[in-house]
């Protein structure tokens, strides 16, 4: 139900009888919603980029983990998980900051200082001499891109909210995949022909590219009249008001269970396929393989999530995915891998469900808190990314002769996530949203 006006929402909260706080401005979205404008190939272009210079940054180096150990003179597989987990450490810092200060300053500022903060972290990581100063540019690395991640949320919260927000966000992840898809692949053609380094310079030189798109093309979708003073009480309030939506609340928590059980395939991926399975050279395929299902699955999500509504498809996805991975655990407990084949169909369609959560997970938790946008969506990713790091850290340690700690983690991490949904569903009291 929309209020749109103070009068209104007066009005129906006397009638209901229930006593919400407005401590943000929310004429803001009021307003907004009278003016949302049509989503366009451009716009969903541009947000998709920002996303997905994320997992350029991740799984173009996938391939180059080895050479890069070697030139830091790091062998320890364990420890390569660390330039995949560690990005995601500051990915998840970066974001508790750069969301706030997006609520003051504007969206197009923070992603400009998104930028620098990466081409800093790049230049350490270029001449790290040991795994300590590495992990310490991938950790920058991951702040700088937390700015690009939080503000493109904020920016489509800005526009759009519920169902129809939940569709705009598939089809922006549907081109995010993309990235996924072929990342690997071109580390690799890069790795072939020249060095571990030359990524690292394509990653500047397309960041660039980006940034002149953005700053020529993209509108600040934060009205200066409409900008929040970033300080420590309004961050409190904004996290103490959050706490007042079960959803919101049980979704964020949701959303760093699968993302945890996700990364410990991401940062495990390469030490499955080469180590266990002696594969490396088709490693960029199985992994393209494997995103694709993640892609074709996020855009069908667009599609559907008007009829179904995202919380339907979120949870049908969700209990399909533990059964799914249960399904392997009971099948191979105790034994050695099954062939390449099994594994990657369990995976595909593992990675299927994923496309019909991500998106509406994050949709669901950002519905009630539209008017703090910025603070809601760095709250949101900080939570669910310290949430996920130690998941995906703690499994990782397990993957040695085997796959079967991945589906055991996913498996446990898709069940708590069922419950974690359902108990909210059962326990949902009515509140107005205060969009």
């Amino acid at each position: 139900m929309a209020i749109t006006s103070k009068r209104s929402h007066r009005g129906l909260t006397k009638i209901l009888g229930i006593k919400v706080r407005h401590p943000l401005n929310t004429d803001y979205f009021c307003r907004m919603e009278k003016t949302v404008p049509k989503p366009n190939f451009e716009f969903i272009a541009l947000m998709a980029s920002l996303m997905s210079i994320v997992a350029l940054a991740i799984d173009t180096l996938l391939p180059a983990i080895p050479d890069i150990g070697a030139t830091i003179k790091s062998y320890d597989a364990a420890e390569h998980q660390l330039f995949v987990t560690m990005i995601f450490l500051g990915l998840g810092f970066g974001q508790l900051f750069f969301g706030p200060l997006s609520d003051q300053y504007g969206r197009k500022p923070i992603v400009y200082a998104g930028f620098v903060a990466i081409g800093i972290a790049s230049v350490i990581c270029l001449l790290a001499p040991n795994l300590e100063v590495m992990v310490i540019g991938r950790i920058l690395q991951g702040i700088g891109l937390s700015s690009h991640r939080t503000i493109a949320i904020a920016i489509i919260r800005d526009s759009y909210k519920g169902d129809y927000m939940a569709r705009v966000m598939s089809f922006v992840t549907a081109f995010f995949i993309l990235v996924p898809v072929v990342a690997p692949a071109i580390g690799k053609v890069i790795l072939d022909n020249f060095n571990w380094q030359a990524i690292f310079y394509v990653h500047l030189f397309l960041g660039l590219i980006l940034w002149i798109w953005f700053w020529k093309r993209q509108v600040e979708t934060l009205k200066p009249e409409y900008k929040i003073k970033f300080s420590v009480k309004s961050f409190a309030h904004g996290a103490k008001e959050m706490l007042q939506y079960p959803e919101t609340v049980a979704f964020t928590f949701v959303s760093g269970l699968i993302t945890g059980a996700f990364l410990v395939y991401l940062s495990s991926a390469l030490h499955i396929f080469e180590d266990q399975y002696g594969m490396r050279e088709a490693f960029p395929y199985l992994f393209a393989a494997l995103a694709l299902s993640i892609g074709t699955s996020t855009f069908t999500n667009g599609t559907m999530v008007l009829r179904f509504g995202m919380r339907n498809l979120s949870l049908a996805a969700t209990a399909a995915f533990s059964c799914i991975a249960l399904t392997y655990g009971a099948l191979f407990w105790g034994a050695p891998n099954p062939n390449v084949t099994i594994l990657v169909v369990f995976l595909f369609f593992q990675f299927f469900c994923l496309g019909f959560m991500w998106g509406n997970f994050r949709s669901i938790a950002m519905e009630p808190i539209g008017h703090m946008a910025g603070i809601g969506a760095a709250i949101n990713g900080f939570v669910s990314t310290m949430i996920s790091v130690p998941i995906a850290s703690w499994i990782g340690w397990f993957l040695e002769d085997t796959a079967l700690p991945l589906f055991v983690g996913l498996f446990i991490c898709g069940f708590l996530s069922v419950a974690l949904i359902l108990l909210t569903r059962r326990k949902k009291k009515v509140v107005v949203p205060q969009t």
